[in-house]
């Protein structure tokens, strides 16, 4: 079983950013895939970013290329997910997830494990 919590939500201006946070509770966490996902208001969740821990790849959607970098810290269990030049329509709750498996994943059904979420909004 792993936790996921994830932290560092907030309101912001546009162009502003955030940094968001997901603590894992197990440090088995090292050896699979991590992946952040969002969901705005009415609609579905829509894939982010994606790590495989051991390798150290990532994988983005096009909606957030060259603003978003996700990451993580071995020693803390945590994956980053840090957000530039926010848009509003970013606007949404934003989720971690775990696979248990290694590999960059972008569909929901992959992910074993969820956090709660972290709200995001983004002013214009």
């Amino acid at each position: 079983q792993v936790q996921l919590v994830e932290s560092g939500g907030g309101t912001v201006q546009a162009g502003g950013s955030l940094r968001l946070s997901c603590a894992a509770s197990a440090r088995t966490i090292r050896f699979y895939s991590l992946g952040w996902f969002r969901q705005a208001p009415g609609k579905d969740h829509e894939f982010v970013a994606a790590i495989d821990w051991y390798v150290y790849s990532t994988f983005y959607a096009d909606s957030v290329k060259g603003r978003f970098a996700i990451s993580r810290d071995n020693a803390k269990n945590t994956v980053y997910l840090q957000m530039n030049n926010l848009k509003p329509e970013d606007t949404a709750v934003y989720y971690c997830a775990s696979a248990v498996r290694r590999g960059l994943y972008r569909s929901r059904s992959e992910y074993d494990y969820w956090g709660q979420g972290t709200q995001v909004t983004v002013s214009s």
